[in-house]
Formats: structure tokens, sequence, C-alpha cells
């Protein structure tokens, strides 16, 4: 299947919708993990409530969850996006561009989440978006913490694991790495958390004013 120009297609739809359709589709043909429609909303909202300028996302995708972040972010507010692979990153920039933000509203970098992230500026971001290796979300947990100013908020993705974190059978690892990550937040000193049931569970926390 071809993927098309989404450009062409949202300006057919006259919205934003037909860009992140034309993301989903392409998320889908690669097999890609994707935000639900509603955790989507909750993350949009999350934005527009921490008023967000400066948002960090750990997983770029096709540009699904991005769509929504930057439709909840303030005017002017900057993206940034890491994932190791570009020939996605590439779909989430013509799916910004179609649904309409300038190019400078986000900053797409490749490369590895670890690699990247101590590279960022401490306090200087207002929301963290985790949507990566789940083996790796203890790290994001840390990086997270130095990267959001009080009150900032972070968020992960799947926390759920389709049922297999409160399933008290054998897990694989990456389920054993999200109880651990469960556990931190809830008992963090640093964080206000809660649990949405969206999509495959969406945890997210605000960074308490010291």
């Amino acid at each position: 299947m071809t993927p098309g120009d989404p450009a062409a297609a949202t300006r057919a739809q006259g919205s934003a919708t037909a860009a992140l359709h034309w993301a989903r589709q392409r998320a889908l043909e690669a097999g890609l993990r994707q935000v639900s429609a509603g955790a989507g909303a909750a993350l949009r909202l999350l934005a527009a409530t921490a008023g967000a300028k400066a948002v960090v996302e750990i997983g770029t995708g096709t540009g699904v969850s991005g769509i929504h972040l930057l439709q909840g972010m303030r005017p002017g507010g900057v993206l940034t996006t890491v994932d190791p692979e570009p020939e996605r990153q590439q779909f989430a920039r013509q799916a910004f561009r179609a649904a309409g933000f300038a190019a400078n509203r986000a900053r797409i970098i490749v490369g590895r989440a670890l690699d990247v992230l101590p590279r960022l500026a401490d306090g200087s971001y207002d929301m963290v978006f985790c949507d990566g290796d789940p083996l790796e979300c203890l790290e994001y947990l840390g990086e997270s913490l130095r990267l959001l100013r009080p009150g900032g908020v972070v968020c992960f993705e799947g926390v759920f694991a389709d049922g297999r974190t409160v399933d008290s059978a054998a897990q694989p690892d990456e389920v054993q790495k999200v109880r651990e990550l469960l556990r931190a937040v809830k008992e963090s000193r640093e964080l206000m958390p809660a649990l949405l049931p969206v999509g495959d569970g969406l945890l997210c926390a605000v960074k308490r004013e010291v």
C-alpha cells in the first residue's frame, strides 16, 4: 500500500483528523503500537492543563501521539521527540506538517532515548511522555524527574501490558519492569500519581513543588 500524501488527505477533509488517520495507517502497516483515541485525548488534555511549551516524547512512532501532544500545547510550543528509527520519524514529520503544525514546532531527534535524554537541560520541560522500550522505563523515570520543572507531568503508555501486570502467572522481563515502575511512582515522594484506564493504561504523575 502506498502511503500517499497526508497533506492532500488533510486538505480534502479540512482538519487534522485526516493527518491523524494517515499516521495511524502508517503505524498499522509497520506493525507499531500506537496510542488509542482515549489515551491521545488524555495526553492532549494534560498538555493543555500543564500549559506546556516544552514537551519531550520518547518514541516518535509515526506521529500519532505527537499530534495529540502538539494539539494540547501552547501556541509556539516545541515538541522534542526521540526515536531510533528515522523512517518512522519521516512519517511523523509529514503527519505534523499535514496537521497544520509549522516545522519548528517539532524537534525530531534520531537516536536511542537513553543516549539523547542526558543531553537535554535540567528542569526545562513541562511534560515528558514515555512510549519507548519497557525494559528502560525506570531509567526514563529518572531522566524525567531531572528534566521536568516543578508542576510538570510525566506519563507512561501501556502500563496494563494487556492485563499482564496484574496476572499472577510468570511474566517476561518487560512486564516485571513495568511493575517496578508502578511501585516506584507510587512510592516516590517527588510525584503525585494517577493511573488512567484509557488505552492500555496511562500512568501519569505530577512532579511536586519543592
